[in-house]
C-alpha cells in the first residue's frame, strides 16, 4: 500500500477498504450522504466555528500534529467524516469501533493493529463512534495507549461527555462542540444532491418543510431527498403538497423557523404563566410531537421560572436547571417526562414577575441617567495610597452592626434619591420577602420607607 493511501478498517465487523480518498471505498448502492460524503476538509459545511480560518480544528488539521478529542454534536452534522478527514491529512491508519456493537474485543485488534502501524512508522488513529455506549473500562482501555501515543483517540457522542465519558479518558481529549446545520447548510447539502443524481428541483415552500424535517441532521436531508427523487421519478419540480403526500407521517408538523413554531412556544409560555397544567402540557407535547428540539424548550422554562416565577418560588428555578441536566443525562424519549414535571411545577407554582420589573426599571434608569461616581465609603480600598485618597472611609461592616444592618446607611450614588425598584408581591415566598424588605427599608431610613 502506498503511502497516498488510507487504511480504514471497521473493527465492528467491516471489511478493510483502500483508498486514496477519506471516504474509502464507497459500496454500490450506499446512499446518497455516504456517497456525497466531504473528500476534502473545504468540502464540509455548517462547522465555521470549528472549521474556519484561525479556528480550533482547522488548526489541528494545518499543524502536523493530531490530538486527542471528543466530537460533540446531533447526529448527521460530519463528526465521522472529520475522523476520516484528520486521518487522510496525517497519513494515518483509520481504525473504527463502533461502541454499539463493539467490545473489548475490538479494542484490542485496534491496538495490535495500531502497533503494527507504529513499526512501519507510521500513525494511527482510532474512531470511536457513540463513544458513550462503552463502558468504563472498556473507556480505561483506550487510556495507555493514548498516554504512550500509540495512536490518536477520537470519540463520537450525541450525549454530554461531561456526564458520559470518564474523567480519566476526557482529560485526555479535547472536546469540540459540532453544531446542527443550519438552514444554509442544509440548502448547500441540497444543490449537491441534486446536482449529484439530477433530480428534481424544490419549490422554495417544500425545501425549507423538508429542511425543518431534517432537523439540522445533513445525513437525513439527503437521503430524504433521494427518496423523494426516487418515489418522484420524472418531475422536474417537488412541491409542498407532493412533498407531504410522499412522505405521510414521517414530515415533521413543525416549521422551527415559521409563525407555528413562535405562536406554540408563546402559548406554552402563557399557560405556564396562566397557571393552567393541562394547557401547558398540552402543547409541550405538541412541541415535542412536532419535532422542536427539547434543549431548546428547557431554556424557554428557566426563562419562566425567573420571570414569571421568581421570588415567590425560588425552588422553580432549581427545578428547571436539574430539568435540563437530567434531559442531557437521559436524552429522549426518557428526559422528556423530566421536561413534563418541570412543565406542570412551573403552572402551578405562584407567580412574580416583580424582580423581572424591576431588573426592567433599572436598566431603564441606567439607560437615561449619567454615570453617577461610587460614593468614597463603599469604594475599594487594597492599596494605601487608597486608603490615603479616602477610599472605604466611613464604610460601617453590616456584620458588626444590630441584626447587620447598618440603619441610616446609604448605598446609592451621592446625589441620586434612594429607589424602590423591587416591588414584591403578596403571593407564595415573596409575601414573607415583602415584609423583609420593608423592614429592611424602614432600617435604612430613607424615603423608600413610606413607598
Amino acid at each position: 500500500m502506498s503511502t497516498q493511501e488510507s487504511l480504514s478498517l471497521d473493527l465492528s465487523g467491516g471489511d478493510v477498504a483502500t483508498s486514496a480518498s477519506p471516504a474509502g471505498r464507497v459500496a454500490v448502492g450506499a446512499p446518497l450522504a455516504e456517497r456525497l460524503r466531504p473528500r476534502t476538509l473545504d468540502e464540509v459545511v455548517g462547522q465555521d466555528h470549528l472549521l474556519g480560518s484561525g479556528q480550533p480544528l482547522r488548526v489541528a488539521f494545518e499543524s502536523g500534529q493530531p490530538h486527542s478529542m471528543i466530537l460533540w454534536g446531533p447526529p448527521g452534522v460530519g463528526k465521522t467524516t472529520l475522523a476520516r478527514l484528520m486521518a487522510h491529512a496525517f497519513d494515518a491508519q483509520f481504525l473504527a469501533i463502533s461502541a454499539v456493537l463493539g467490545g473489548v474485543k475490538d479494542i484490542r485488534e485496534a491496538v495490535e493493529q495500531a502497533q503494527a502501524a507504529q513499526r512501519l512508522g507510521r500513525r494511527t488513529i482510532v474512531f470511536v463512534d457513540e463513544v458513550h455506549r462503552f463502558n468504563k473500562a472498556q473507556q480505561d482501555a483506550f487510556l495507555p495507549h493514548v498516554e504512550s501515543g500509540l495512536f490518536t483517540f477520537i470519540g463520537a457522542t450525541t450525549e454530554n461527555p461531561s456526564f458520559e465519558v470518564n474523567a480519566a479518558l476526557l482529560s485526555r481529549a479535547t472536546v469540540h462542540v459540532l453544531r446542527a446545520m443550519g438552514d444554509a447548510a442544509m440548502s448547500t447539502l441540497l444543490d449537491r444532491g441534486r446536482a449529484a443524481l439530477a433530480g428534481p428541483a424544490l419549490t422554495p415552500a417544500a425545501q425549507t418543510r423538508l429542511i425543518a424535517y431534517a432537523d439540522g441532521d445533513a445525513r437525513r436531508v439527503l437521503n430524504t431527498y433521494e427518496t423523494l427523487s426516487a418515489m418522484l421519478k420524472g418531475r422536474d419540480l417537488i412541491d409542498e403538497a407532493a412533498l407531504e403526500k410522499s412522505l405521510g407521517e414521517q414530515l415533521r408538523r413543525y416549521d422551527k423557523g415559521g409563525d407555528q413554531f413562535y405562536d406554540t412556544i408563546s402559548a406554552l409560555h402563557k399557560s405556564v404563566r396562566g397557571s393552567d397544567p393541562d394547557a401547558a402540557l398540552y402543547w409541550f407535547v405538541r412541541m415535542i410531537d412536532g419535532g422542536v428540539d427539547p434543549r431548546y424548550i428547557v431554556r424557554r422554562l428557566i426563562r419562566m421560572a425567573s420571570e414569571d416565577i421568581g421570588l415567590a418560588d425560588p425552588r422553580a428555578l432549581r427545578l428547571a436547571l436539574d430539568a435540563a441536566e437530567t434531559y442531557e443525562r437521559l436524552g429522549s424519549p426518557e428526559g422528556e417526562l423530566t421536561l413534563a414535571q418541570c412543565v406542570v411545577y412551573l403552572a402551578v407554582a405562584p407567580k412574580s414577575n416583580a424582580v423581572y420589573t424591576a431588573y426592567k426599571a433599572v436598566r431603564a434608569w441606567v439607560k437615561q441617567d449619567v454615570t453617577r461616581p461610587v460614593p468614597m465609603h463603599l469604594r475599594n480600598a487594597p492599596t494605601k495610597l487608597m486608603k490615603e485618597l479616602g477610599h472605604g472611609d466611613g464604610y460601617r461592616y453590616a456584620h458588626d452592626e444590630p441584626d447587620a444592618v447598618a440603619a441610616g446607611e446609604r448605598y446609592f450614588p451621592d446625589g441620586m434619591p434612594a429607589q424602590a425598584f423591587y416591588q414584591p408581591v403578596a403571593r407564595g415566598l415573596e409575601i414573607k420577602i415583602g415584609e423583609r424588605v420593608a423592614q429592611l427599608r424602614s432600617l435604612l431610613g430613607d424615603e423608600r420607607a413610606n413607598d
